[in-house]
């Protein structure tokens, strides 16, 4: 577990405070987990954002009425600490019974105090309903590999050496699975998600890929840290042109939180999948 979370209230009884609280927010700091990989943030080779959707955030109006919208946050890849998930829905639920006088405002208010909380500039769209619902889902870009005939007996930790190349072949190619799960650091409960594997480099084999997405089932540690180990595995075997990872998992407290990692300065979207 990351020492900072085990003071975070992840995992414990909270009161829900129904008033605004920016002090709600438990930033985690990053370079613990960067460093379990091997890196720093000087060293970072990506690029890349997290986003986190709220489907459960509403607030004031002056006269007293309520609002209910769809928040979306960027927050930099690179930022100096994640903010624990609970902590966030927390803070969220604080402004329930919290008078804006418009969008413009509690959009800065969230700007103001979710940047202070990841220690960089975390972008904030506030979004109508029916503009999210025109959006419908999409589906993952290129092949999907879950119909792959494979033997599985590991499942606790991932395992890098399953995936294999092939070095004479140099494709560009997008490939996802549907299977990936992990657990939550601190909680145990069941992270499931979807990832994407854009890339140019040599032929990665697609089966031995799944095996390797796989045997995360049973391993433990946040979605951002999961997607980084895979960026970093497949950076190491394919040595790519270029690499893109992402995943997009389901919410779990109104919130789904979708890394991407990339070596390329890319227009990362924001769509949401079926299960989301």
């Amino acid at each position: 577990m990351h020492p900072a979370a085990e003071h975070s209230p992840l995992g414990k009884s909270s009161e829900y405070i129904a008033t605004y609280t920016p002090s709600l927010l438990f930033p985690i700091p990053r370079a613990a987990k960067w460093a379990e990989l091997g890196l720093t943030a000087e060293t970072l080779p990506y690029k890349g954002v997290d986003f986190w959707n709220c489907f459960e955030l509403s607030w004031l109006l002056p006269s007293g009425k309520p609002v209910v919208a769809i928040g979306e946050f960027s927050i930099p890849a690179d930022s100096p600490n994640i903010i624990e998930s609970k902590s966030f829905k927390l803070y969220l639920n604080s402004l329930n019974q919290t008078p804006f006088a418009d969008n413009a405002g509690l959009e800065a208010t969230l700007v103001k105090d979710l940047s202070a909380a990841a220690g960089k500039p975390v972008g904030v769209r506030i979004r109508r309903l029916q503009e999210v619902e025109a959006e419908g889902v999409v589906a993952l870009p290129g092949v999907c590999i879950d119909e792959l005939d494979i033997s599985v007996s590991n499942y606790e930790h991932p395992r890098p050496e399953l995936l294999r190349c092939d070095e004479s072949r140099i494709v560009e190619e997008s490939v996802h699975s549907h299977l990936l799960k992990s657990n939550c650091p601190v909680t145990s409960q069941p992270d499931w998600g979807s990832v994407a594997v854009e890339y140019r480099g040599a032929a990665l084999d697609h089966a031995s890929l799944l095996e390797y997405i796989v045997s995360f089932r049973q391993h433990s540690d946040f979605h951002e840290q999961c997607v980084e180990r895979i960026f970093l595995d497949l950076q190491r075997l394919l040595k790519p042109e270029k690499l893109t990872v992402y995943a997009r998992y389901v919410r779990r407290g109104g919130l789904d939180i979708n890394p991407y990692r990339s070596t390329e300065e890319v227009q990362l979207p924001n769509h949401r999948l079926v299960r989301q």
